[in-house]
C-alpha cells in the first residue's frame, strides 16, 4: 500500500505516481506498479504532496512533514533519467505549480505563505530564480492549495477552508472570479474535457468534525464546473524508454 499524493500522465500512456517515499509508475494495461526512485524515503515523517510536469517533461514535486511541521519540506525536480535535484528547501506545505504560456515563469504555492510566488524559469536547464510574490491572499478567504492555469494565463487556485475555487491575474495580483462550492476544504483543480472547458475540482473531509460533515455532506466529493474559459493541455512526464 502506498500513500498517493499526485497522479499525472507519462508520454507512454501510463500514470506517474508520487507516493510517500518515492515515485512510481502505474501501468494501466497490466494494473501493475513499478517503483522508479526513492524520494526522502529515509524520512518516515515526511510524504510527497502536490506537483506538476514542465514543458520539458520533468516532474516537479513537493514533500512535507505529515503533521505540517514548519520548514520540514522541499521542492524537487526529477528528469527522464530519474535524476533528482532539490530546488527549494524549508517549505511547509508545497502545493500548486503552474507555468506561464511562454514558459518563462513558474508559479508556486507554499500554502502557509498565503501567496503565489513567481520564479524566472529556464526550460532548457530546468533552473528557477525567485522573482517576486505575484498574488497575496487574505487568510479570511481561505488558504491557497492546488492550482492550475487557463488559456488566458490566469491562475485558478483552490482555497482550503474558503468554499471556492478562485481565479487570479498573476500580472497584477487581482481577484477576477470565484466558483463557490458547498464544502469548505477545496483542495485542487484541473481542466478537462475534449475542449478543456471543464474544471474538475477536488475537495476533502480531512479532520473535519462530524458536525461539519453533517452540515456539508458533500465534503470529499469531486465537482465539475464550466468556468467559461478553457485550460491548457497538461504536460506529460517523459519516461526513459520513450525519451
Amino acid at each position: 500500500m502506498h500513500r498517493v499524493s499526485l497522479i499525472t500522465e507519462t508520454t507512454d500512456g501510463n500514470l506517474l505516481l508520487a507516493v510517500q517515499g518515492g515515485i512510481g509508475l502505474y501501468h494501466l494495461s497490466t494494473e501493475s506498479f513499478l517503483w522508479l526512485t526513492d524520494l526522502e524515503k529515509e524520512n518516515a515523517a515526511n510524504r510527497t504532496n502536490d506537483g506538476a510536469i514542465d514543458a520539458a517533461g520533468r516532474l516537479w514535486v513537493g514533500t512535507m512533514e505529515r503533521t505540517c511541521k514548519k520548514n520540514a519540506g522541499a521542492l524537487y525536480c526529477i528528469d527522464q533519467n530519474l535524476s533528482i535535484i532539490q530546488k527549494r528547501s524549508s517549505l511547509t506545505i508545497p502545493n500548486g505549480l503552474a507555468w506561464s504560456a511562454d514558459g518563462k515563469r513558474m508559479y508556486f504555492i507554499d500554502s502557509p505563505s498565503q501567496a503565489v510566488e513567481s520564479f524566472l524559469f529556464n526550460e532548457k536547464k530546468g533552473t528557477i530564480t525567485y522573482e517576486k510574490t505575484v498574488i497575496s491572499i487574505d487568510k479570511k478567504m481561505g488558504t491557497p492549495d492546488g492550482m492550475c492555469i487557463d488559456a488566458e494565463g490566469m491562475l485558478w487556485i483552490a482555497l482550503w477552508d474558503g468554499f471556492c475555487i478562485s481565479r487570479w491575474n498573476p500580472d497584477n495580483g487581482s481577484l477576477l472570479d470565484k466558483i463557490m462550492l458547498p464544502v469548505p476544504q477545496v483542495s485542487s483543480c484541473a481542466f478537462g474535457g475534449e475542449q478543456l472547458d471543464q474544471l474538475l475540482i477536488t475537495t476533502a473531509r480531512e479532520n473535519l468534525p462530524q458536525e461539519t460533515i453533517n452540515n456539508y455532506p458533500l465534503s470529499g466529493s469531486v465537482f465539475l464546473a464550466r468556468p467559461g474559459v478553457c485550460g491548457r493541455a497538461a504536460n506529460k512526464f517523459i519516461y526513459p524508454n520513450n525519451a
